[in-house]
């Protein structure tokens, strides 16, 4: 049976227990399973890359303080080559100033020795008052949906 935050679609080891203590805004038993040479990469932003489980800690740290109803719901997870874990999941709570916050992407995590080792970290804000598809091709190409102009 499912849970409502989605921890159970996890497989079990490391990822499904950092879900789990993040669920319980444990921040100990969460940073415990990052490996001490851990390495995010953010494809889409690659200035925020990052080694070292003690940037977790700051992040997650900054995040529960920010955002004290912050919820994390897992949608899916797949186990793929090498033991990765791939995760679709999102995010949503209010920061103090009241102004709703909500992410959703993908995770990529490698483990080693039964804990997570890397991730490639696709989260991103969710824009619900933003422009349509449309939009969003013309701001890539420079050009109408239609294809480029001469």
């Amino acid at each position: 049976m499912d849970t409502p935050n989605g921890v159970d679609r996890l497989p079990d080891g490391p990822v499904r227990r950092m879900f789990s203590a993040t669920q319980r805004r444990d921040l100990d038993a969460m940073v415990a399973e990052f490996a001490d040479d851990y390495v995010n990469i953010t494809p889409n932003h690659p200035a925020r890359s990052f080694t070292g489980s003690s940037q977790v800690r700051k992040n997650w740290s900054a995040l529960f303080a920010g955002i004290p109803d912050m919820t994390v719901t897992v949608l899916d997870s797949a186990t793929g080559t090498g033991g990765n874990v791939w995760v679709e999941w999102g995010s949503h709570g209010s920061r103090l100033d009241g102004t709703a916050v909500e992410q959703a992407g993908v995770a990529i995590f490698s483990l080693r020795n039964d804990r997570i080792a890397a991730v490639r970290f696709y989260l991103e804000p969710v824009e619900r008052d933003k422009a349509d598809v449309n939009a969003a091709v013309q701001a890539v190409t420079g050009a109408g949906t239609e294809g480029a102009r001469p």
